[in-house]
């Protein structure tokens, strides 16, 4: 929307509200404000018509006080530098307030996937890892998927990686398939993470989830099996949507049949059976008791938040409420799970995948959602109690915690020279 925000400036404002409450001076703010690195990078592509395409890739580490970097790689056509930075800078705090070794970082390329082929899309992707091969590393910086990239992606890199470095590198990425190191229960990560986060909030405030009303906007990888998880725990997911618009029916519906329609059929949830069609806008404005944001940043804004009615928004998506719409909804008394809680199950289990493969001990799919419930439930208590002691939103709690772990490992680590 015009004049709204930039994802960067977005990021920033958070950061600017944490540091006023933590006390911090304005060096430090600079020094956690300011990205380690940011690279730009052409990524040229011999199309399989024989024309040439030139890309623009980025990755940017935005902090490694805490440990390597570790952030998604995305193929997305609005993909630019601000994007990254901000995306760079939410992974350092998400990793810091779900208590991981890691920094954050970003990355991605300017394209739009399903307009390439298969072949294509391998050529990008191993030229834009051989043009990241200095920065990232087992030990340096570690990608994982993100919008518009999957598993297969990451095995690219990896091999990438491997061949350039002359050893094999597993650990040098993560959410890459099991076959090569990959983790069991990675797939679903994020979205059990969001499933957990929901759980948590409504448990806090006294409403059982089992019944509960759900509304989810975006049908991808995390909104999809968001939806799923969420109706095999008893809740009545009421809507969904995807770029297309989305469907919505108030006795429930179906997450499977939906993606098997997606899969199967027409590309799109949109004319499910016994469904009426809504729009990505009216999905985020009806009656529900959790509405779950899993598309991209900005969706909620000061125009829109005033008509959201969910009691609960739980971000399965990075940055999906401006900050002049958090406000509003503070205000209203709508609980916000910030995206750096709610959907920090993914970069929870990379770290489990990260582990098992710098030990090459692999563990069962019930041993990582074991981990990662536990995990989790610590992360939303020490939010919570924060929150409740410092009468704060989640948000800021949540800020407050990731950007205060961050200034501690500065100042312990000291600066060099």
């Amino acid at each position: 929307m015009l004049g709204s925000p930039s994802p960067w400036q977005t990021a920033q404002t958070q950061l600017a509200d944490a540091v006023a409450q933590l006390g911090l001076d304005d060096g430090m703010h600079d020094l956690l404000r300011t990205p380690r690195r940011s690279l730009t990078v052409s990524v040229p592509l011999l199309r399989d018509d024989g024309h040439l395409t030139v890309f623009t890739g980025y990755r940017v580490q935005h902090n490694l006080a805490r440990g390597p970097a570790k952030g998604g790689i995305r193929y997305h056509p609005s993909t630019d530098l601000d994007e990254v930075k901000a995306l760079a800078m939410l992974m350092t705090w998400k990793c810091a307030v779900i208590g991981i070794p890691y920094g954050g970082a970003k990355g991605g390329i300017a394209l739009e996937p399903s307009m390439l082929s298969r072949h294509e899309l391998e050529r990008v992707t191993r030229r834009y890892a051989a043009e990241l091969v200095p920065l990232i590393g087992p030990e340096k910086d570690i990608p994982a998927p993100d919008v518009g990239t999957d598993e297969q992606t990451m095995a690219w890199i990896m091999d990438t990686y491997s061949i350039h470095t002359g050893h094999i590198a597993t650990g040098v990425v993560t959410g890459k398939p099991i076959s090569i190191g990959g983790s069991a229960g990675r797939a679903g990560a994020t979205s059990r993470g969001v499933m957990l986060s929901a759980f948590a909030a409504l448990r806090e405030h006294g409403v059982d989830h089992r019944g509960a009303t759900v509304a989810v906007q975006g049908f991808g990888k995390v909104g999809a099996l968001a939806a799923q998880y969420l109706h095999d725990a008893g809740c009545r997911v009421v809507a969904v949507s995807d770029v297309k618009g989305g469907v919505y029916n108030p006795q429930g519906l179906d997450p499977l049949g939906l993606v098997r329609e997606v899969r199967d059929g027409s590309g799109t949830v949109v004319g499910y059976p016994g469904t009426d069609i809504i729009t990505n806008p009216e999905l985020l404005e009806l009656d529900v008791d959790v509405l779950v944001p899993a598309a991209l940043e900005g969706v909620i804004t000061a125009e829109n938040a005033p008509r959201v009615r969910a009691r609960f928004i739980v971000e399965g998506a990075n940055g999906p409420v401006t900050t002049e719409a958090d406000q509003i909804l503070e205000d209203r008394g709508v609980v916000v799970v910030p995206d750096i809680l709610a959907n920090g199950g993914g970069v929870a289990v990379s770290y489990f995948e990260w582990v098992q493969d710098m030990q090459a001990y692999f563990w069962t799919e019930d041993e990582v959602n074991e981990r990662l419930a536990a995990l989790m439930a610590r992360a939303y208590r020490e939010v919570s109690f924060l929150a409740t002691e410092r009468k704060v939103s989640l948000r800021t709690a949540a800020q407050m915690i990731g950007v205060g772990r961050v200034a501690e490992a500065h100042r312990t680590r000291g600066l060099y020279p």
